[in-house]
């Protein structure tokens, strides 16, 4: 009996390989659309992580009541053919997968001709059909090992993703056809092995995600190249969102490829994986220094005056370690319980700052020019030399669809009477959301507000166009209180922080704060 399909799990070291010989029809369906049943040709991976022909996309439609992101390549989707989502996406999230193309074209240099092989390994292949009433079965003569008979017939149309086959050599017991197998598998993993590489640690793929622009790796080394860049690390294509990275599924035909045919290979990779993210652990995962004073953002300098003991060292410590990285939170002012941690001095939200440049001063004191790198939540917490460290979790945005489908959603519902009185904006387009904030700006500045002094300017930049930053940039500027700035930490769509700050704005009109 084959092995079925192995699917994407966490613990990859108890995963059993696939057989050459025995599994030969599981590994060939890997390589199977299964729109089509046919090899994959021009594969795209979608951002649900399934994969299919370039020919077997389904048609695209005009998405409707979407403005945000402002992206024309976004306006055509299409409903996911695949049970497991059946969600819309994108067209313009669904590239050609390179990975995988270049997989496809190896086992198929490998496995799709039949005119190399000679009589003596002919074999017959039945396919069961699953008929109404009962199987039947289909013949078939073909030659080589099980891959290259089973792979070939794929190719030509002769059998279909769901269905198993029977191989018998018509010579009988005289041929041992299992070695053609274990040769071609040798020889196809040896020519793939450079393609299922990470680019950026050079290690094999382990949880491979696929950009949107078509291009795989870690998923680990994707996150941590995304905390300092918006661009693909392959292409250098702009990553519009890339928070929507942590959301979106692993490439499954790589992560089946990998389990399937390398499995000690995956193993010792996902050790290795596990022992370095566990080195320095000295604290018991308590890795993060905290610095306890003001609300930062991703995306805005946050320049600060060391001059305390206790972060004049964890500052010192973290430039050493070569991460030049902190955290920073608000303090909990009002003793409010922050989830499971119960009430600490500190909010629980708050946002990773990356060093950017440091001015010492001869008595110690120093001047630290900062950039927030993305928000994180935290878990665990403790005290080293007087200072905060804690473990923490990433905090991203939705996905992009997901913030998408909200703004449909929202600007089609009817407002309930209470929205209509307290918050009519929320049922407004999101770009129209950005209108709004933009023209306050514009409108503060013609008449010279003094949270728009030129040193502001200076320090924060001029008003973001980017729907994503407006709220970090404005909330940065803006003498609102720390309650409220803390609102735009939590939230985890650009939407809702743009209907937060429109709500700002509008009580400032009103009331004039």
């Amino acid at each position: 009996m084959e092995k079925t399909l192995p699917s994407p799990s966490p613990d990859i070291s108890l995963r059993p390989g696939l057989d050459a010989f025995q599994d030969a029809r599981a590994i060939v369906r890997l390589t199977q659309c299964s729109i089509c049943s046919l090899p994959l040709r021009s594969p795209r991976t979608l951002p649900c992580g399934n994969s299919l022909c370039h020919k077997c996309m389904p048609e695209c439609y005009l998405r409707q009541n979407i403005s945000y992101p402002s992206i024309v390549s976004r306006r055509e989707g299409f409903l996911c053919p695949f049970p497991d989502c059946a969600k819309e996406h994108s067209a313009a999230d669904c590239n050609l997968d390179v990975t995988l193309t270049k997989v496809m074209e190896i086992v198929d240099k490998e496995l799709g001709s039949q005119t190399k092989f000679t009589e003596d390994t002919a074999l017959e292949v039945v396919v069961n059909v699953d008929c109404t009433g009962g199987y039947q079965e289909r013949k078939r003569q073909m030659y080589g090992g099980r891959l290259a008979a089973i792979y070939a017939l794929s190719k030509q149309g002769g059998l279909y993703y769901d269905e198993d086959v029977t191989c018998t050599p018509l010579l009988g017991d005289n041929f041992d056809p299992s070695y053609l197998d274990y040769d071609a598998l040798e020889r196809l993993m040896d020519k793939a092995r450079a393609d299922l590489e990470c680019q950026v640690c050079y290690g094999m793929l382990l949880d491979p995600a696929t950009t949107y622009c078509g291009h795989t790796f870690c998923r680990g080394c994707l996150e941590r190249v995304l905390d300092h860049s918006r661009h693909c690390p392959s292409c250098r294509r702009l990553m519009h969102l890339p928070s929507v990275l942590p959301a979106q599924s692993s490439n499954k035909r790589l992560t089946g490829l990998l389990v399937g045919l390398c499995p000690e290979a995956l193993s010792q990779r996902a050790l290795a994986g596990a022992m370095e993210s566990m080195a320095g652990n000295g604290d018991g995962g308590l890795l993060t220094p905290i610095f306890v004073c003001t609300a930062s953002y991703p995306g805005m300098p946050t320049p600060l005056h060391i001059f305390e003991p206790r972060y004049r060292l964890m500052v010192r410590r973290a430039c050493e370690t070569g991460a030049r990285k902190f955290g920073m939170l608000l303090p909990n002012r009002a003793g409010i319980p922050q989830g499971d941690l119960g009430v600490t001095p500190f909010m629980q939200y708050g946002t990773m700052l990356q060093i950017e440049e440091i001015n010492m001063y001869p008595d110690g004191r120093s001047d630290v020019w900062t950039v927030g790198v993305s928000r994180f939540k935290v878990k665990r917490w403790g005290i080293r030399d007087e200072y905060i460290v804690a473990d923490v979790e990433r905090v991203d945005d939705i996905p992009i669809l997901e913030e998408e489908a909200i703004e449909a959603l929202e600007t089609t519902l009817c407002l309930s009477s209470v929205q209509e009185a307290h918050a009519p904006w929320v049922g407004l387009p999101t770009q129209t959301l950005l209108h709004i904030g933009h023209q306050f700006v514009d409108q503060m500045q013609a008449i010279s507000a003094p949270w728009l002094h030129e040193n502001n300017i200076l320090a924060f930049g001029q008003r973001p166009d980017d729907p994503a930053l407006f709220p970090y940039w404005l909330a940065s500027v803006l003498p609102v209180t720390e309650t409220e700035k803390y609102r735009l930490l939590c939230s985890t769509s650009v939407r809702e922080r743009l209907q937060i700050v429109v709500g700002w704005i509008k009580k400032i009109e009103t009331h004039r704060w």
